[in-house]
């Protein structure tokens, strides 16, 4: 109603409503009139309104005004010109307030009233009163004759009229007095009670226990002031009156003086023949606000009959589709926040209900799913000797140290001959065992890590490899100095010793050595868990410590090896036979490449596949050096020993044993 009574309760209800989500898609403001010039506007206003119903996707109208509230709203279906569009083709539900009631005009007793259909309001608490329907069907004129209000009600609901009533001009029949009550429209009258009957029936009822309590008061105080017969007096007995009525309902009022009766929830529903019934699907028990105990709203949606539009289904009222698991609500810009638009979660985040606000995250031990829409347990993952990735790892690492096996002890064998001698045999020895060694460091990077092993990998790794580039190191540097001393005139013969050899590997080894030993000292690696790295996999890994000593210890292998391969490189063109220059500046050439290669791989890579990663540069280097600097003189001493000649070792230029 556009009062203020009406602006109060849109001013109350709106944030009261939106706490659970739901917003007004409009809300329309029906007028009041006093005056008969006034009937045209509220026509006016009226047809504006149905229109707005009639073309909002909303479903669900809530209406609050007065008890005669519902002939407006009936009045409504024909004051537009939408009218000769049938309701029930325009499927609305209408939720009524307490104070309103189904009540007719009598112009409006023939009136179709299915706008109401499906109805569901909120009324006064009412109970079944035994005699009550009886009592209404013996109410007539020839029993009421001093009640001149059943005599004007039975004129107007019947159309009749009674003989001493002046009749002019009167066309309709004669009232007989024995008119059935029950014979109107349930539109029109109801036999049965409702919810404001009730309360004038306990409203009597109270009054009367309240005057018979003042009546059998025994105070005398009490008594010579009832003679003044004061209104508040009775206010008095009233607030402390409680009784059961004939419906077995207890009557009472707190201490504000206030009664304690819930409401029903009713669903008004009109049949075919225009008959009226209401329904009680729900209700509300309101306590004594003073009391511990909170309200309960109960409602059984089973039992509610909808407006035929719906087909029995539940009726929704949205100005948009529900947002499915996986998916959030994103508000349109300049809408309310009952609309908006329905977007994917984010990757890493999920929704496992309809219309949320915001995805989530999983825990740290689950991952979403491709929907989106839950989370699922990590898989733990580490490279295990069971992966296929582990078991070829293993197997190549194996396999390798087989034939670094072979080829030492093939030139264990072949000791005494001259290809052999050449290549110096103890840092021959020394290299191949080292390695020897880096094939089977490659095993420690398989299987579930452990303290042990993540202490030993990287840097047993480190110092391996520096033993072997610091001994291939020596070898190129030997083999340059042993064709600058074999020069005439030369004095470069006094640096062809052994313990040049040996200061070179040692002394390098040894720099290694303290790098991994600060590294174990300050931080070192230790088991740990990647909980993000991989989204659907927990990953058991080393954590390095110290990435800088970490990338140190690999940076010095990296030093040695560029520097072995510079100086093999400017030796490649030495004249020999056999130039081990060119041998060494190969394999060199193969270590710095996959090495190089490693660094931004290793970064780019998540999981177990870093491990994978490592093991495939510690094999594919390893087996460079092995492959190139050890199978020419394997072929030579194995399959064309006629080659094994010191005459042919020493080709054109007198050589030293290197």
């Amino acid at each position: 109603m556009d009062d203020n009574i009406g602006e109060n309760i849109v001013q109350t209800l709106l944030p009261e409503i939106s706490k659970y989500g739901v917003c007004f898609a409009f809300i329309g403001r029906y007028p009041t009139t006093k005056f008969a010039t006034e009937n045209l506007d509220l026509v006016q206003q009226g047809a504006v309104i149905y229109d707005r119903i009639m073309s909002s996707k909303a479903k669900v109208f809530v209406v609050f005004g007065q008890s005669y509230s519902v002939n407006d709203l009936i009045w409504l279906r024909y004051l537009s010109e939408g009218q000769s569009i049938p309701w029930n083709t325009k499927g609305k539900v209408w939720i009524l307030t307490a104070q309103m009631d189904f009540t007719s005009y009598v112009y409006q007793r023939t009136w179709d009233t299915d706008i109401i259909h499906g109805a569901l309001t909120f009324t006064v608490h009412s109970s079944h009163l035994p005699r009550f329907q009886k009592f209404v069907e013996n109410r007539n004129p020839s029993n009421t004759k001093n009640d001149g209000f059943i005599r004007n009600f039975w004129h107007n609901a019947f159309n009749c009229v009674f003989p001493h009533q002046i009749q002019e001009e009167v066309r309709d029949d004669n009232c007989t007095e024995q008119e059935k009550l029950e014979s109107l429209p349930g539109s029109f009258f109801e036999m049965s009670m409702n919810g404001h009957s009730y309360s004038i029936y306990n409203a009597v009822y109270a009054v009367a226990h309240a005057l018979h309590a003042m009546h059998n008061t025994k105070h005398r105080t009490m008594v010579n002031s009832l003679q003044d017969r004061n209104q508040w007096q009775l206010h008095y007995f009233l607030g402390r009156t409680s009784f059961n009525n004939s419906a077995g309902d207890k009557i009472s009022f707190n201490k504000n003086g206030e009664l304690l009766v819930g409401l029903d929830i009713e669903n008004w529903i009109i049949s075919s023949n225009e008959s009226f019934h209401r329904i009680k699907v729900g209700k509300m028990d309101l306590q004594d606000p003073h009391s511990h105990s909170q309200q309960t709203f109960t409602i059984n949606d089973e039992d509610i009959t909808w407006p035929d539009w719906f087909n029995t289904t539940l009726p929704i009222s949205q100005c948009c589709e529900n947002c499915h698991p996986g998916y959030r609500k994103q508000v349109k810009e300049g809408k309310q926040f009952c609309c908006y638009d329905c977007v994917q979660c984010p990757d890493g985040k999920i929704s496992d209900q309809k219309d949320l606000d915001n995805c989530y995250k999983c825990s740290d031990e689950m991952y979403p799913s491709q929907t989106r829409d839950l989370c699922i347990p990590k898989n733990i993952s580490f490279l295990s000797y069971e992966d296929p990735l582990g078991m070829s790892s293993a197997f190549f690492a194996l396999s390798l140290s087989l034939i670094t096996v072979f080829i030492l002890r093939t030139f264990k064998k072949h000791q005494s001959t001259p290809i052999v001698k050449a290549n110096n045999w103890r840092l021959t020895c020394t290299l191949l065992i080292s390695l020897l060694l880096c094939f089977l460091c490659a095993l420690l990077f398989i299987g579930q890590p452990e303290t042990v092993t993540c202490l030993l990998r990287q840097t047993a790794f480190a110092i391996v490899f520096s033993v072997a580039v610091s001994c291939v190191l020596a070898k190129t540097i030997t083999v340059v100095l042993a064709f600058m001393a074999s020069k005439p005139g030369s004095g470069k013969k006094k640096w062809l010793r052994k313990s040049l050899t040996n200061s070179i590997v040692v002394s390098c080894s040894l720099l290694q050595t303290g790098i991994c030993a600060v590294w174990l000292t300050k931080s070192p690696p230790f088991p740990d868990v990647d909980m993000y790295s991989v989204a659907e996999e927990i990953v058991l890994e080393c954590n390095e410590g110290s990435v800088t000593l970490f990338y140190c210890a690999l940076g010095y292998v990296g030093f040695l090896a560029i520097l072995s391969f510079m100086v093999a490189f400017f030796a490649r063109k030495l004249p020999d036979t056999f130039n081990e220059a060119k041998c060494i500046t190969f394999s060199m050439l193969v270590f710095c490449s996959v090495w190089l290669s490693f660094v931004p791989t290793y970064l780019s890579t998540k999981g177990k596949y870093m491990v994978v990663v490592e093991i495939f540069s510690i094999l594919a280097s390893s087996a460079g050096l092995l492959g190139l600097i050890f199978f020419p003189k394997c072929f030579i001493i194995v399959l064309r020993p006629e080659l094994n000649k010191r005459d042919i070792i020493r080709g054109k230029i007198h050589s030293t044993e290197v």
